[in-house]
């Protein structure tokens, strides 16, 4: 059973897939706030990861993100009510639905990647829980 937070937004991990226009130049992905989970408010991107590096380890209190893979690939691990997975993200069209209360840690970046974040709330340092054991109590 899929939980929500206060602002309607699932407090789950799942697979999100963006339309896709792909001919002789190349692909186009496109993300329409009309098509999202939640309207866009910050889109932020990392790149020139170190190997060996761990981005994230964290998860939020109210913000949902959506994670993309724009070049290279990682590894993402995610923590919800479903239990504990780990995703391999290397296409450009799907991306992963971080919903609020989901912890996640992006990892094993490939040389070159440059990873894509459309989040629904402005940045919030109180809103982080940084903790791996803190989360696992709420």
């Amino acid at each position: 059973m899929v939980q929500y937070n206060d602002f309607g937004l699932p407090q789950c991990a799942k697979m999100v897939e963006v339309d896709t226009v792909c001919d002789e130049r190349g692909q186009l992905c496109i993300a329409e706030n009309a098509k999202l989970p939640f309207k866009v408010e910050r889109v932020f991107w990392i790149s020139g990861v170190p190997d060996g590096q761990t981005r994230g380890g964290h998860a939020h209190s109210i913000c949902a993100e959506l994670i993309f893979p724009l070049a290279g690939g990682f590894d993402i691990f995610v923590s919800d009510s479903d239990g504990e997975r780990t995703y391999k993200m290397c296409q450009p069209d799907t991306g992963i639905y971080i919903g609020p209360n989901v912890w996640c840690e992006l990892t094993n970046f490939k040389p070159g990647t440059v990873c894509m974040v459309l989040a629904s709330h402005p940045y919030m340092a109180e809103g982080y829980i940084n903790d791996y054991k803190d989360f696992l109590q709420k």
